[in-house]
């Protein structure tokens, strides 16, 4: 069936006068004009967090602007390259349209990405994320699960050339991860990560079950903002208990000789954060504290909404447990459970090729939030 060209660029160019009023451009671009003048002070660097924070914000809206007149400047080579071929004919214009079928395609998924990042207007969504996830029911299956998970999300920023740092990793004894906490250093990580929480469930023919039977595990995955300095969460002393032990890793390999692994609770809540990759004691204590403001600003931000639910007399659990199924046998299949966003082909997803999950997850959320206004 040939293409409809004309309806499709209108439709992409609908689409991206949306984002554009949703992002309001004549405001980025004022926004844009302030940070450089700001950047151009001669005493900038007289304070390098205020100026670190300057530099970052002004790089953030620039590739902001670019993203969108990158897309309207395809669009429009798109719409000529459709013309040529119109107006050529024969064999050769079949083969500029048959480009212009391509490329046309890459644009509509490229417009759709972008559509879903005007959707990411939370308080936290622009933050950069981490992310923990730790084994659950199902013994070995379930810590090897943990592990396919981090790689996975490692592999999905690894694509889109996302700087990521594992802060922590605790090792099972036969196979896998207990626990593993890394960050994701890009703006709005958490934003995409965030539809990401939940409880994850794999069935397969277990690899560590020498009778071959199909085994059910499963690996909870949390994704929290990543605390800023002006946010603000102050934690008593009082209120940290804060141990000290050796780093290590799998089978009880020493990684290093002195006690600079640090694991840090939170009497009142009970949270606990762990950090060993760092090289001293003092830079893993440094990163486990701000891991634990953000966990304790998340648990915040929990309770006050769960406070204005119950006041509003509509208190409905969240869409944690089991929100996304892997099945390799008896079939391969992905599906979630929320969206019902489903895909054949396991071996992609978790070589990191969640995008679609994650848009699915998003316009998921944000329906979700309408229907509860």
């Amino acid at each position: 069936m040939a293409v409809d060209f004309e309806t499709e660029i209108k439709n992409l160019r609908t689409t991206m006068g949306s984002v554009r009023d949703v992002t309001d451009v004549p405001a980025l671009e004022a926004r844009i004009a302030d940070l450089e003048q700001q950047a151009a002070a001669p005493d900038l660097w007289d304070d390098p967090d205020s100026a670190q924070g300057v530099t970052s914000a002004l790089s953030r809206a620039n590739a902001e602007l670019e993203r969108i007149q990158s897309m309207d400047s395809r669009i429009e080579d798109l719409e000529a390259l459709v013309e040529m071929g119109v107006e050529e004919g024969g064999a050769e214009g079949a083969e500029l349209l048959a480009e212009a079928e391509g490329e046309l395609a890459k644009i509509a998924k490229a417009v759709s990405q972008l559509e879903v990042r005007t959707l990411l207007s939370g308080e936290y969504d622009e933050r950069e994320a981490v992310v923990t996830i730790r084994a659950g029911a199902g013994g070995v299956d379930a810590a090897d699960f943990a592990e396919m998970l981090m790689r996975m999300y490692l592999r999905w920023a690894e694509r889109h050339g996302y700087p990521t740092k594992v802060m922590d990793t605790s090792y099972a004894e036969e196979a896998g991860l207990k626990s593993a906490t890394f960050e994701v250093n890009v703006p709005y990580a958490y934003g995409n990560l965030s539809v990401e929480g939940g409880t994850h469930r794999l069935v397969r023919i277990s690899p560590f079950d020498n009778q071959g039977r199909r085994q059910t595990s499963f690996a909870a995955v949390e994704v929290i903002p990543l605390i800023e300095g002006t946010d603000s969460i102050e934690i008593p002393d009082n209120e940290l208990k804060i141990d000290v032990f050796r780093s290590s890793g799998p089978g009880g390999q020493s990684v290093n000789t002195t006690d600079s692994a640090v694991r840090m609770t939170h009497i009142p809540t009970g949270i606990v954060v762990s950090m060993q990759n760092e090289k001293s004691q003092i830079q893993n204590r440094a990163a486990a504290l701000r891991v634990m403001q953000s966990r304790l600003l998340l648990a915040k931000r929990a309770e006050e909404a769960a406070e204005r639910k119950e006041l509003a007399g509509d208190v409905k659990a969240s869409w944690g447990d089991q929100m996304r199924s892997y099945v390799l046998n008896p079939y391969q299949m992905v599906k979630d459970l929320r969206t019902e966003h489903e895909t054949g082909n396991p071996s992609a997803v978790f070589d990191g090729d969640i995008d679609a999950f994650i848009e699915a997850g998003i316009r998921w959320r944000i329906e979700q939030a309408k229907s509860e206004d």
